[in-house]
């Protein structure tokens, strides 16, 4: 038995509420931002060194246990669901590369992955109640396509034991400069109830602000795309109306659940966080990234050094 199952039949026998097992992925989106890179390829499949940014996705959530997981797709995306299938023809010409044939098939072997088509992308919110088919009236995890965290910093253990503890709404926190509290989701929080320390920093949600002033921000604790949702999210999401941009947002929907009495907390993150929405902060992850492989990290951060140096000495010459 792995550490997460055990832990998860832990917290069961202690609190009679079963811990997340499945995870959702909305993945439906445009890309707009990455166009026209993104007019045949998904977002979610450019590549971070070798790697897509989808595949970080998927082994965090296996690394939490998770090993069902629905993708939330769109029209013109089925490669996604492609890369996590096997692919005999090109694994028989790799038998004599063993480690590239391993890192071919690891993505075939993560988890099993489901999908569902939303016809419109109409929200988050919009986008998670296609997943009540899969998920049913359990808790279950939703991480966004575009952010993942450091395998050795986990966070969504400790956000799927929080949410067995206490039954409700379990989010993620980092934290911001104040300027920048404009760009982000930002919370309103209190101290957390006292039997829920040793889990991780965490703190009790009493409301959300979308991308607030900085003399207006209630503090500098920024939304991170990892939600662990109980199963009436998926009510909560029918009775929500259109918000921000007329579509049907996911933070609405949890703050009408708030209203009604379901808990809602939230762990403070404090590791590393990779944002590959905007084209900076995707060149930022696969630099960051580049330059810590133990195969060419050294030469490659060698090189980066050169190449800085080398333009902010030709700058100050001109």
């Amino acid at each position: 038995m792995s550490v997460h199952s055990a832990n998860s039949s832990t917290t069961a026998a202690a609190t009679g509420r079963a811990r997340a097992v499945k995870a959702v992925i909305p993945a439906a989106g445009l890309a707009t931002r990455f166009l026209p890179a993104t007019k045949a390829v998904p977002k979610e499949l450019l590549p971070v060194v070798d790697r897509p940014v989808l595949q970080y996705i998927v082994e965090e959530a296996t690394q939490a246990g998770i090993n069902d997981v629905l993708l939330i797709t769109g029209r013109g995306k089925t490669s996604m669901v492609d890369h996590f299938d096997r692919r005999p023809d090109l694994e028989a010409r790799l038998e004599k590369k063993p480690e590239i044939l391993a890192a071919v098939q690891r993505p075939s072997e993560l988890a099993e992955i489901y999908t569902v088509r939303q016809p419109e992308q109409l929200g988050l919110g919009h986008a998670v109640g296609y997943a009540e088919s899969h998920v049913g009236d359990q808790p279950f995890a939703v991480l966004l396509g575009d952010e993942f965290v450091k395998m050795d910093e986990p966070l969504l253990p400790a956000m799927l034991e929080l949410q067995a503890r206490t039954g409700g709404v379990v989010l993620a926190f980092f934290e911001v400069d104040p300027a920048e509290t404009k760009r982000y989701g930002i919370a309103s929080v209190a101290p957390a109830e006292a039997e829920l320390t040793g889990i991780g920093e965490v703190v009790k949600v009493t409301g959300m602000v979308e991308k607030p002033d900085p003399e207006e921000a209630p503090s500098n604790l920024a939304v991170l795309g990892r939600y662990v949702l109980p199963g009436k999210i998926f009510d909560a999401i029918r009775r929500t109306k259109p918000g921000s941009g007329g579509e049907i947002q996911l933070t609405d929907a949890m703050e009408l659940l708030r209203t009604e009495g379901t808990p809602v907390h939230a762990i403070v993150y404090r590791g590393t966080r990779y944002d590959t929405g905007m084209p900076l902060g995707y060149l930022q992850t696969v630099v960051q990234i580049a330059v810590e492989r133990d195969d060419f990290g050294a030469e490659f951060r060698k090189w980066l050094t050169d190449f800085v140096n080398s333009n902010v000495s030709g700058g100050s010459d001109t």
